[in-house]
């Protein structure tokens, strides 16, 4: 898979990672390498984040269909 359902996420939402880093108390570097797929946040960030950007955690999994 070479795209990344955060970045797109955070994208769609108008957001950006600093943005995200401050809403979860995380270093930004730490998104940025969320964001670029280096590494993946662990499964109770990653609802912590679906939460922050008010959408169900699968949006940030995989694509889904309007």
């Amino acid at each position: 898979m070479d795209h990344n359902r955060l970045k797109i996420v955070l994208a769609e939402k108008k957001r950006t990672g600093k943005w995200l880093a401050e809403k979860l108390g995380k270093n930004e570097a730490t998104v940025s390498r969320w964001c670029t797929n280096e590494s993946q946040p662990s499964i109770e960030t990653l609802f912590e984040i679906a939460k922050a950007l008010d959408v169900n955690v699968r949006e940030l999994l995989t694509e889904t269909k309007k």
